[in-house]
């Protein structure tokens, strides 16, 4: 056994090593620091039109984002009192590791001009969304797999998680501010794929209990996680939004009152479905994850406030009716084990929230819009797309999402 844990940590140290070698040396070779962020000339070629965003990009909102990915997402699969101190320690590993690896394969679709990538902090953004989805992923296998595969899982989602990104938001021009689809349910169903082929019966049937032991002990990271989660998944959804600055953010308010209705929801499902009159920390924080996914594509259209408060409301009521009836079913039916239950926060909210997305594109004329139709919907405010056409492409985004998340999770599981 000595041996064996010697060899484990051998082989996640020399993989560390190889991988930080290869980026030093495709930094090295590729990446440049990009003009748009310079009061310098910069090439026609490169989308001049982010200097003034690259530029004046405010701190705060790029702390946030960071935050965000390392504390909030790192937090969310910390709640196992089996395995809660260790995979904090392995997602920053992942982050570390998944951000630079990122920025190289970001780089080449959409930074990428005379054999150069150019960076600057909207790269570094788009990094951390990618990031978030393979956290999201290690949620499904948490206990199952090594570090070393975890890191051989973050080397192969972030590549296809890119080019899911840009076929979507690039060449089929898919509105999805708030990564519903890129992030939610690409990272979710990612993530099941991989588990379903990484099923082991007697394995699981023996590990089942001790990986689903939520202490009680570990509700300080559900706290702290939960919290983090309140204060800055709002600018994380809303640092690619179409309106910065002194305009009114339609993504962060309905953000806001998402949250807050989902999170009044699991108080009143709950202790329907469970023998405890308070929810634990643990569902409230599934709760805020579900109600700020539902919001990931639908945050910047037209909800509405009171649209925003019944989506998170119906998704505060759906997420618990999983957890409790859904989650055993893929178990035992699929044999998928779903260890941190990302299909009921992730997954789900992401499916209904493309779904929410697509129904509210149908509303976007120029009078419910103004000037924010071309901002949301630049090809449909240019004449060179109906509403119905858009609508078409946003929903046809959802299957084109999961069928490339669940070949690439097969082929990485």
């Amino acid at each position: 056994m000595p041996e064996h844990t010697a060899a484990s940590r051998l082989r996640l140290s020399g993989l560390c090593f190889l991988l930080q070698i290869l980026n030093i040396l495709l930094f090295a070779v590729f990446v440049r620091y990009s003009p748009e962020g310079s009061a310098g000339p910069c090439p026609p070629q490169l989308n001049c039109s982010r200097r003034n965003e690259d530029s004046a990009f405010q701190q705060p909102r790029f702390q946030g984002v960071h935050v965000q990915v390392l504390l909030s997402f790192g937090l969310l699969v910390a709640f196992l009192s089996r395995y809660g101190p260790g995979s904090a320690a392995i997602s920053v590993l992942i982050t570390a590791f998944a951000i630079q690896w990122a920025v190289l394969t970001q780089g080449v679709f959409h930074f990428f001009l005379n054999g150069k990538i150019y960076v600057g902090a909207q790269s570094m953004v788009s990094a951390d969304f990618c990031t978030a989805a393979v956290l999201i992923s290690t949620g499904a296998v948490l206990g199952r797999v090594s570090p070393v595969q975890m890191l051989l899982l973050a080397l192969l989602e972030v590549t296809l998680c890119t080019l899911n990104e840009y076929i979507l938001l690039s060449l089929m021009g898919v509105s999805d501010s708030g990564r519903s689809l890129t992030v939610h349910t690409f990272g979710a169903y990612f993530g099941l794929m991989v588990s379903r082929v990484l099923y082991q019966p007697h394995k699981d049937k023996r590990k089942r209990e001790e990986q689903q032991d939520k202490g009680h002990q570990t509700d300080v990271f559900a706290v702290v996680g939960t919290i983090y989660l309140w204060i800055f998944w709002p600018s994380f959804t809303s640092t690619t939004s179409t309106v910065h600055h002194n305009d009114e953010n339609w993504a962060v308010l309905n953000t806001y009152f998402s949250l807050v209705a989902s999170t009044v929801s699991t108080f009143i499902l709950s202790p329907v479905l469970y023998e405890e009159s308070t929810p634990r920390m643990v569902q409230v924080q599934d709760a805020t994850l579900a109600g700020m996914a539902m919001m990931g594509m639908a945050g910047e259209m037209l909800v509405t406030p009171f649209g925003a408060l019944i989506a998170g409301f119906l998704v505060g009521l759906i997420s618990p009716l999983g957890f409790r009836f859904f989650t055993p079913v893929l178990r035992s039916r699929l044999k998928i084990q779903d260890t941190c239950g990302v299909h009921n926060t992730h997954g789900l909210p992401g499916i209904l929230g493309a779904l929410l997305g697509t129904l509210l594109t149908l509303l976007a004329t120029a009078d419910t819009y103004g000037y924010r139709l071309e901002l949301v919907f630049p090809l449909v405010a240019q004449g060179s797309r109906t509403v119905t056409d858009q609508a078409i492409i946003q929903l046809s985004a959802l299957p084109l999402t999961l069928l490339l998340a669940g070949l690439g999770g097969c082929l990485t599981g």
